[in-house]
């Protein structure tokens, strides 16, 4: 069973409740906050990150407000490839071509039915590979 790391700032608490009860068949790492009251953002995409370069999850979701700076945090791990997505077409695309391993999301800015159905096509698509794998590998390089 794959294992999902989840955390959110205040403002993204209520959707990562939601998006939890869509993930019955992963193991979930609930990474906090667990309220809206108010805290650093950094914080969480921070410890999203380090659970998957150490291999505590397999994949993460992350959310804020805007999903701008908690992406920006959870991108600062070398081994994480985080993907702000506001579509579905946004979150195919971040798994067949560019292998991101975080997924994530605005709470202020995506409806919850809209980001319901990024989650399922984030976790549902696989990395395609092939022409694919140099560039992911100078993106885990880059840094």
């Amino acid at each position: 069973m794959k294992k999902i790391a989840i955390a959110s700032d205040h403002a993204g608490f209520e959707l990562k409740e939601d998006i939890k009860s869509l993930l019955k068949n992963y193991e979930i790492l609930d990474l906090g906050t667990n309220s809206t009251e108010s805290v650093d953002y950094p914080d969480f995409g921070k410890a999203a990150g380090e659970a998957i370069s150490s291999g505590k999850a397999d994949l993460g979701i992350v959310i804020c407000g805007s999903g701008i700076g908690i992406s920006i945090a959870a991108n600062r791990n070398p081994k994480v490839r985080c993907a702000l997505c506001t579509t579905v077409e946004m979150a195919k695309l971040s798994r067949q071509h560019n292998d991101a391993n975080i997924l994530a999301l605005g709470a202020r800015i995506t409806d919850k039915s809209t980001a319901v159905e990024i989650v399922k096509a984030f976790l549902s698509t696989k990395f395609e590979g092939g022409r694919h794998e140099k560039r992911v590998e100078k993106l885990t390089n880059c840094g």
